[in-house]
């Protein structure tokens, strides 16, 4: 091959190649794996050294080669498979077949060498392709098929290129065309190229095998494709979910849309179940459009399949759910579980049985024998069931009708128990449970199955202590894992040996972190365990701690391990939000109104960030109605921070109007209050709705007099938002200077607030200033610093915002595609938050029509839904990899530094 130094340049045909399996090939020959990479090696040089190729590097098994001529480059390939299949390999000690099988993979694409190397992303779609192949194939890509003319097939000399068809390459969006390379003397079957074009599908991973169940299964997927609502029904703990997420997988390559599971069961009120469902389609709620429109705009050309899980939990918000996707999804399918049916027109409800017990033909085990063994076995560290064991646990079996939870639980007491021992005692447990069942034996009664399940689980829970079963009364508040100081929190002494117990049972699930344990409850416990709470009377106490719990929670997000302030990272919120949302749900029904204030209150930046003001205001009125119907009394302090914050989600979900009112209301309960930092506070923020609303004058008015009532007051503190829409205002009517100064002395005040100061909200408002003033270099700045904290510290609503000024910034100096990228990154973010443009709106409209113009539409529809197709951390770094303005040639600071 030639030397590296003439590398050549413009239509550049990359190729890559390694040995498939190389690692066992290694392990196969030993020591004399090295001499036989050597000679594959020199026999794949060869070769290519008669196309001219230039060979960039070699690493382990791969080589890396680049051609100026795409056709001698597919005939170097030719040559080197052929020559790699006569030659004479050694074979392996054992006598077994030893050849190194080699990949290739090929791509054509302009790139110029620097250095001695390519940085060319054409580099890595040729990589892409090698790694697509299989051993002794070779691919390339449509661009070096169309080099040598090989798009019809034929190449000459009996060798031509078979379309395989379009794929999705790791890494790269859209879909390439990949062909192999088909040659008298080359393999030609293979299997499909190894690519990500899977249909897609949310299905929870298993952890344990799946046993059994094969004419359950055959059955439950062939109901699916013979009908659109299929509802499998069962008592808790019969199997359903197992099931039901089984069929679904194998039914994924028939749903070309993809097949999408959404637990309701973890749903904690029924306004909800449309967010949940559209969070698992990847849907996120929309401005000013209920969720459940969202939903059936986006299925009605799709074939997809929902998998909608414990649709009982919340069956009327579910009935109404499916109905519409139904009837506006004409390709949508609906397999759900439930306890019960739906009760829809032309549903199909298929009811689970047990699993049988009867032994299979041919003397095998039973579906629930093989299932108790094979959870017998892991329960004792591997070992197998003893041959005198079976009779016992074909006895347990039986004795639990084969009910899979029932059947879990009792494998697990095998670490404690013998067979025997297991058998003797589950007889006796269930002879009492089952009292008052009466003569019927159908095992398919619905009532029936679930007297069983209770008897698997309350068998379960007699065998605890006071203090074990005491916790895991206690344990069934929380919506969630939790970790050992939270159970420490609610359980009065040390919770190791009890939380031991309840772990060694199954009755709690302990799995490892990188840092610590966690602790997960299964539904089925939970709801049993939820039950026994209040059958004990300990339901209210443990509620109450609970929110104890979830408030001061969210407090310690806010400091540090010595109890000071830190700025708000709402990444810490994240694990939280589901304990919160439970705690409100208690406030809103049997609890406190006034704690689920406070609640509400650690959400409130969250909610609005992660585009859930929607349900942030839901879960206000549903407060205001509890405080309402109980007439609890509520500070009026505490009221006006409530209305404030509803005042601030309604402006972020566009409701100005609603924004509005809730701020006056804020207002009056501030007055009442007598606080004056918390009515500087209200009123700082009416100057956001009235520029929404187009008022400037009265806005500006209004921002100038906070600002100057809370310095006379000593609580200049609070004056933030109004001095951030202050500046706003003069930046709109070009009193840069001043809007510059102002903010200038603001940056102190900001940094003082640890719940503000991860916004940079002032270095974000400079950035647009310099933007006005056509100051890149400052711009710049500002822009990067904002961008990178409110990334740093989960403030993703505001990331949108940043990232739509640093497209203005490049728009302004001529990087015109990578402006309308971010352009269309930050729209695109902005629907899935379900956020307004803000106050900015207009001015980011005005700047994308012009950077159109400059462009052509073409060219500026390709990069911005380019853009759009980016997630929000994949447009942050887009956004971070923009070369500073200083460093730009031409630059003139950078020429006046030389």
């Amino acid at each position: 091959m030639s030397a590296r130094t003439h590398l050549p340049s413009g239509l550049v045909t990359f190729l890559f190649t390694d040995i498939e399996g190389s690692t066992r090939l290694a392990q196969m020959l030993g020591t004399g794996y090295r001499p036989v990479l050597q000679e594959h090696r020199q026999v794949i040089r060869r070769a290519l050294s008669k196309a001219d190729g230039v060979e960039l590097f070699t690493e382990g098994d791969s080589l890396f080669v680049a051609f100026a001529d795409a056709a001698a480059a597919l005939t170097a390939c030719i040559e080197a498979q052929r020559e790699l299949a006569a030659h004479d390999w050694p074979a392996a000690p054992d006598g077994s077949d030893a050849r190194p099988r080699v990949r290739m993979g090929l791509h054509t694409g302009f790139a110029e060498p620097y250095g001695g190397e390519y940085t060319s992303p054409e580099v890595h779609r040729a990589a892409r392709v090698a790694a697509a192949a299989h051993g002794g194939q070779v691919l390339c890509s449509a661009a070096t098929a169309g080099r040598v003319g090989g798009l019809d097939g034929a190449l000459g000399d009996d060798a031509y290129l078979l379309d395989l068809g379009l794929h999705r390459l790791r890494g790269f969006d859209g879909c390439e065309r990949i062909f192999q390379l088909v040659a008298p003397g080359l393999d030609r079957q293979f299997p499909r190229p190894r690519t990500i074009d899977a249909p897609a599908h949310n299905l929870p991973v298993q952890t344990t095998r799946f046993i059994g169940r094969a004419a359950e299964r055959a059955a439950v997927r062939d109901l699916v494709g013979a009908h659109r609502l299929v509802t499998v029904v069962g008592a808790g703990g019969a199997g359903k979910t197992r099931l039901a997420v089984e069929a679904a997988g194998e039914l994924v390559e028939q749903f070309r849309d993809g097949v999408w599971f959404a637990d309701l069961s973890a749903v904690a009120t029924s306004d909800l179940v449309d967010v949940a469902v559209a969070a698992a389609a990847g849907l996120r709620p929309e401005p000013g459009r209920p969720v459940i429109q969202t939903l059936a705009d986006h299925v009605r050309d799709r074939r997809m399949l929902f998998l909608l899980d414990t649709s009982d939990a919340q069956l009327p918000a579910a009935r109404r759910l499916v109905s519409r996707l139904l009837s506006t999804g004409p390709e949508v399918t609906v397999l759900a579980t439930s306890r019960e049916p739906l009760g829809l027109a032309g549903e199909v409800v298929w009811r689970i049985p047990p699993l049988s017990v009867e032994a299979a033909s041919g003397g095998g085990f039973s579906d629930a024998v093989a299932l108790l063994v094979d959870r017998a076995s892991a329960a004792r560290g591997g070992r197998p069931a003893e041959p005198g064991d079976i009779a016992q646990l074909t006895r347990v079996a039986e004795a639990l009708e084969g009910l899979p939870l029932a059947l879990e639980l009792a494998a697990a007491r095998l670490r404690l128990l013998s067979a025997a021992q297991l058998a003797a005692r589950i007889d006796d447990v269930l002879g009492t449970l089952d009292a008052g069942r009466g003569a019927s034996s159908d095992t398919d009664v619905p009532g029936n199955r679930h007297r069983t399940m209770q008897a698997a689980v309350d068998w379960s829970y007699r065998t605890l202590d006071d203090r074990a079963a005491r916790l895991l009364r206690r344990l069934s508040v929380f919506a969630s894992p939790v970790d050992l100081p939270a159970i420490e929190w609610l359980h009065d002494g040390d919770p190791l040996d009890p939380l031991a117990t309840l772990v060694d049972k199954s009755l709690l699930q302990a799995e490892a972190g990188a840092t610590n344990a966690t602790y997960r409850m299964l539904d089925p416990i939970r709801a049993y365990a939820a039950r026994r709470l209040v059958e004990a009377g300990e339901e209210e106490p443990a509620r109450e701690r609970h929110v104890a719990w979830c408030l001061q929670a969210a407090h310690d997000a806010h400091v540090d391990a010595e109890g000071r302030p830190v700025t708000l990272s709402l990444y810490t919120l994240d694990p939280l939000a589901d304990e919160l949302r439970a705690a409100l749900h208690w406030t809103v029904t049997r609890g406190s109104a006034r704690q689920g204030l406070a609640v509400a209150g650690a959400l409130d930046q969250w909610w609005r960030e992660r585009g859930l003001v929607r349900e942030g205001r839901m879960w206000l009125f549903r407060l205001y109605e509890r405080i309402s119907a109980t007439g609890e009394p509520v500070p009026d302090a505490e009221l006006a921070a409530a209305y404030h914050m509803h005042s601030l989600h309604a402006g972020a979900d566009g409701e100005t109007v609603e924004e509005l009112r809730f701020s006056q209301r804020a207002e009056a309960a501030a007055r009442r209050a007598g606080d004056p930092g918390l009515l500087a506070r209200v009123l700082a923020g009416r100057g956001a709705p009235l520029l929404d609303m187009g008022r400037f004058d009265e806005a500006e008015r209004g921002c100038r007099e906070v600002i100057a009532l809370a310095e006379e007051q000593g609580v200049a503190g609070e004056t933030l938002f109004a001095v951030y829409a202050l500046a706003q205002l003069l930046w709109r009517r070009g009193a840069l200077d001043e809007a510059a100064d102002l903010l200038a002395s603001a940056r102190t005040l900001e940094n003082s607030r640890p719940t503000e100061r991860g916004r940079r909200t002032v270095d974000m408002l400079l950035g647009m200033v310099a933007l006005s003033r056509g100051d890149l270099v400052a711009a710049h700045d500002h822009l990067i610093v904002a961008l990178r904290s409110r990334m740093s510290f989960g403030f993703h609503l505001r990331v949108c915002e940043a990232l739509m000024a640093i497209a203005v910034r490049c728009s302004l100096a001529g990087e015109t595609g990578t402006a309308a990228r971010l352009f269309g990154a930050a729209q695109a973010a902005m629907v899935r938050l379900r956020c307004s443009a803000g106050g900015f709106g207009a001015y980011w409209t005005e700047q994308q029509a012009a950077l159109r113009t400059a462009m052509g539409d073409a060219d500026f529809d390709e990069a911005y839904a380019a853009g759009g197709a980016l997630s929000l951390e994949e447009s942050v770094a887009l956004a971070l990899t923009i070369e500073h303005p200083d460093l730009v040639a031409g630059s003139i600071r950078f020429s006046a530094a030389e």
